[in-house]
């Protein structure tokens, strides 16, 4: 997942995406079959602009060109679309501040995502997924899709705040995170206030889980601060009001902050995590050949049945080619905006000042080009010795240059982690019937996935599963994601 990308030999292809509707632009594609949509941009040139609402954007669609974009953070800032739609919920954190402030607030943040911090994390993700696993009964229909929220939800609510959120108030967090990154991808390709201010059931609800994940978080700061200076539990929020005091000797930050701060951290570290994992859980139950080796990985590596620790994450390799590929299939975050701080020029083309440049990792992960037969879940591309064909700068699930994600180390680690420890003790099966239905919101992947658990538990180790055993009444022929109809014909509830 290198973030560098040589110079192509020619990159300057500039074009206009057809289908342009009088207000709404290209809107109603990218809410009915964003993926599609994206995907039919590059036979259009390069840069393609394209149009949100009545605003103009371009879509940089060359990886050399999006190499250009993320390594040039002060010429492309954080902005446009999406980032002015996330600053009023998220604040100004390390994931939507502006380039003048991004290095510092990195430097804060960075000591508690440094691998020997990470490892320390390793075992409360363990705890939370041995919880959930506990908690499944043979033939149960799961709701992949909210459990795996729910999990990623209680890791990085303890990453922050320890044990301060309850049991309730981590569900609630939960559910309103789930509305807003729906609501939210249908304000960023539409950009028109207006059609937000309309009291619509959609929109009012949008507002109340805003307001309620503001409140969730302000309320978890405050308690804090009345314990304070007793309390110094050994996490993130910690870590940031010790800032608050500068009791590193440094500048203070400001209570707002630390609010955005804890803001960003929540929503980017649940949600995307949460979609990965349902992503790798549902194409694995799609391919019965990649679940078997899966599960001779990990009765070989977790042998005593026990959640891995930081020491055994090198050897889950083939749980790991799983994951690189899911975010190469289906990468959670799937489209970002950057808005120009001056005029400059981009695939031979001059951009004014205050330009929206738009680039999607999931196009550059689906160029055939790039990945050969890009719409096949094909684990074995990422194995060592088979991943150094893959173009530098291709791929980009956690971004690239000085504001990748900040917590990439950590989300891999708890995929992981979670993946391998539910593949050691239970198979998920589809329900009869089951058909794949994408609904691209603010992040990429499956929302409303139901599987049937099945326990591997006293299956000796080593010992690879039935090739015939699969809920009755559904198919054990791989399925191949088709990019072409993945989106469905809406977004639910925005």
């Amino acid at each position: 997942m290198n973030g560098s990308v040589p110079e192509p030999a020619r990159v300057g292809a500039v074009g206009t995406a057809p289908g342009i509707f009088p207000f709404i632009g290209h809107g109603i594609d990218l809410a009915r079959r964003p993926l599609a949509f994206l995907n039919s941009l590059p036979e259009h040139g390069d840069l393609v602009e394209i149009r949100l609402g009545p605003q103009r954007a371009w879509m940089a669609c060359h990886p050399a060109l999006v190499h250009q974009v993320l390594m040039d953070p002060r010429t492309f800032d954080k902005g446009g679309p999406l980032y002015d739609r996330l600053r009023p919920l998220l604040g100004d954190g390390v994931g939507t501040c502006r380039h003048q402030d991004h290095r510092r607030q990195r430097r804060l943040l960075q000591p508690e995502f440094r691998k020997a911090r990470v490892a320390d994390h390793v075992r409360l993700v363990g705890e939370e997924v041995e919880s959930v696993c506990h908690a499944w009964r043979a033939g149960q229909a799961v709701d992949i899709s909210a459990t795996m929220l729910d999990l990623s939800t209680r890791v990085v609510s303890r990453v922050l705040f320890s044990d301060s959120l309850g049991a309730a108030t981590a569900a609630e967090m939960r559910s309103c995170l789930a509305t807003v990154v729906r609501g939210m991808f249908v304000r960023t390709v539409m950009p028109v206030d207006a059609l937000f201010r309309v009291p619509t059931s959609a929109n009012r609800r949008y507002r109340h889980a805003s307001d309620r994940l503001r409140a969730i978080v302000d309320a978890a700061i405050a308690k804090r601060r009345r314990n304070s200076p007793h309390d110094n539990r050994d996490d993130l929020l910690g870590t940031l009001l010790a800032a608050t005091r500068a009791d590193g000797g440094g500048t203070p930050i400001t209570d707002r902050e630390v609010h955005g701060q804890v803001m960003t951290l929540l929503f980017a570290g649940a949600e995307s995590t949460a979609l990965c994992l349902s992503s790798a859980l549902e194409l694995l139950g799609r391919h019965p050949e990649e679940e078997r080796r899966l599960h001779s990985e990990v009765d070989a590596v977790l042998a005593s049945g026990q959640p891995p620790g930081s020491d055994d994450l090198p050897r889950l390799v083939r749980t790991r080619c799983i994951l690189t590929e899911t975010l190469r299939h289906r990468p959670p975050g799937w489209l970002f905006t950057r808005v120009t701080t001056q005029e400059t020029e981009l695939a031979g083309y001059l951009l004014p000042k205050g330009a929206t440049v738009m680039f999607s990792p999931y196009l550059l992960h689906h160029v055939p080009t790039l990945f050969p037969d890009p719409d096949h879940f094909l684990p074995n591309r990422w194995l060592p010795g088979q991943a150094v064909a893959v173009p530098p700068g291709a791929m980009i699930p956690f971004g690239a240059g000085s504001r990748k994600c900040i917590g990439e180390t950590l989300a891999l680690a708890e995929a992981t982690v979670a993946v391998a420890f539910i593949a050691r003790h239970w198979r998920l099966r589809h329900l009869p019937g089951h058909t794949e239905r994408l609904h691209p919101a603010a992040s990429l992947g499956p929302r409303r996935l139901v599987m049937v658990s099945e326990p591997r538990a006293g299956r000796p180790v080593g010992t690879p599963p039935r090739a015939d055993s699969h809920v009755p009444g559904t198919t054990a022929v791989p399925v191949v994601h088709d990019s072409r109809t993945a989106g469905g014909n809406d977004v639910r509830d925005t």
